[in-house]
């Protein structure tokens, strides 16, 4: 939504890196160190964004998740880190799939809100 431009050239030129987490539905600017893509249904990433992202995490919230995040991995380069996660108030039910499909899919990574699992809010 913002021109990060100037804000991550100055982070970077003090010495410090410089992450995102993202949806990718806005422009990609900014120089980055790490971007997570973490698209949403309810906006696509935009193309720029498959290219230059180090890892790809979608909340699973039901089995049709699973093969969404398959379409947005498909349109990843190579390199890219692959997570699912479950949807915390769906875990029960999410988590479940989410092992059975890495079982067959040793590509994918589990991912879990470490902060929800402990209390943080």
């Amino acid at each position: 939504m913002w021109n990060m431009g100037p804000l991550t050239e100055a982070l970077q030129a003090a010495e410090k890196r410089v992450h995102l987490e993202t949806s990718g539905a806005y422009p990609l600017t900014g120089t980055w160190d790490w971007i997570c893509l973490s698209p949403k249904k309810t906006k696509a990433p935009r193309p720029e964004w498959y290219a230059v992202a180090h890892e790809l995490k979608v909340i699973v919230y039901n089995r049709d998740d699973i093969r969404w995040a398959q379409e947005h991995a498909a349109q990843c380069h190579p390199g890219c880190i692959l997570y699912m996660q479950p949807e915390w108030s769906r875990r029960e039910t999410a988590l479940p799939m989410i092992i059975e499909f890495l079982e067959d899919h040793p590509e994918w990574r589990l991912s879990l809100q470490t902060h929800k699992y402990i209390g943080m809010p």
